[in-house]
């Protein structure tokens, strides 16, 4: 049997219909940027993630600029991230107009490790972003605690982590603001491009709802300049079908990877990720880490079974990055994680059995690679 990494179009499969449904009411209506199901799914996701406030935009790299820039980003202001992300966590740090500064990992969860990102603090710090990496919530309390110290805005890098929770906290309703992705992939995805950003700050969620449309909050009136970053109304339709179903899905990911976790304690050479006390992962990815990672991969898709690499190369050794002169050993923890990760197929259409496939092909690509 072969295993895909990711398999959409089980998952829309029985949604087909609903979507469709809800697509052809957009068409009727004539309303493709804005308007009712924007508007609806906004308030339904804000009152899913227990903020006040949710802004759809047009990506999650969207949802990350349009934050900076409405709490106020200048040009030289440094925000603070871990070097182990997607890149349009940085990305949009420069995009709007500030110096991304890395800060390395705490090496049981591989997320933002809190006394590193104190210690990176400068005077021209501005905010920091913790990432809730693979889905594992960032250790939110002491980020929180040193941000509001030293007078920093901290935003949500929640784009994998939709649903999960911190202390019985929401991700996404921690920080000033947090930044969500609903690419297809993701554990609420789209039909397309989506993102959105959620907050309990009414300026903050004003000043994205007018970055997001060019800049104006009353049509043809600008009151600055801004982006197209809207999302569109079948995206959101989209999205309103699916969010009844995200707990659902989540808790069969979950499920998953508790069974990864059983079998995978019998396999020598494998080092898997739990949830920290306090935490729920959203589980959106199942990282291991292995040896000889890329040797290991290689035979597992010769069984058959898909792998992912999340991420191969750290932020800080990337040539967008190579102007701010890191060199390899800044960052040891993440550069270890870049080195030995390894991403197995895990999505609530999945079955035990599959997962006894995966474990099983793991088992046997860790040994082949060793010899």
């Amino acid at each position: 049997m072969r295993v895909p990494f990711l398999d959409l179009a089980a998952q829309h499969a029985p949604l087909a219909g609903d979507i469709l449904a809800a697509w052809r009411g957009v068409l009727e209506a004539g309303a493709f940027v804005g308007g009712e199901h924007v508007e609806a799914f906004e308030r339904e996701f804000a009152m899913a993630c227990g903020t006040r406030h949710c802004v759809a935009v047009g990506s999650g790299t969207d949802a990350l600029r349009f934050a900076f820039m409405a709490l106020g980003l200048a040009p030289g202001d440094e925000v603070i991230v871990p070097p182990m992300t997607f890149i349009a966590t940085a990305e949009a740090v420069t995009q709007a107009g500030g110096r991304p500064v890395f800060a390395d990992l705490d090496p049981a969860t591989h997320t933002l490790d809190p006394a590193r990102f104190e210690a990176a603090i400068t005077p021209k710090t501005r905010g920091v972003v913790p990432v809730h990496l693979y889905g594992q919530p960032a250790d939110m309390e002491p980020i929180l605690d040193v941000a509001g110290r030293r007078g920093l805005w901290v935003v949500e890098d929640a784009a994998q982590a939709h649903l999960a929770t911190y202390r019985g906290r929401m991700a996404g309703s921690m920080g000033h603001a947090a930044a969500f992705s609903f690419y297809p992939g993701k554990n609420l995805g789209a039909c397309g491009e989506a993102g959105a950003v959620t907050t309990d700050d009414a300026r903050v969620a004003a000043a994205v709802r007018v970055l997001r449309d060019h800049g104006q909050a009353t049509k043809n009136v600008h009151e600055r300049e801004g982006y197209n970053g809207r999302c569109d109304a079948l995206q959101a339709a989209a999205l309103r079908v699916k969010l009844p179903r995200l707990a659902a899905w989540n808790a069969k990911r979950a499920e998953l990877a508790v069974r990864y976790g059983e079998l995978l304690a019998a396999v020598p050479g494998v080092d898997v990720s739990t949830e920290a006390e306090g935490r729920s992962s959203s589980w959106h990815l199942y990282p291991v880490f292995v040896e000889h990672r890329d040797r290991v991969r290689e035979f597992m898709t010769r069984m058959g079974v898909g792998t992912g690499v999340h991420y191969p190369v750290p932020l800080h050794l990337m040539p967008p990055y190579a102007h701010l002169g890191h060199r390899e050993g800044d960052f040891p923890v993440a550069e270890d994680c870049a080195r030995r990760v390894l991403t197995l197929p895990l999505y609530p259409e999945m079955n035990e059995a599959q997962v006894a496939i995966v474990v099983e092909a793991l088992s046997r690509a860790v040994a082949a690679a060793a010899r």
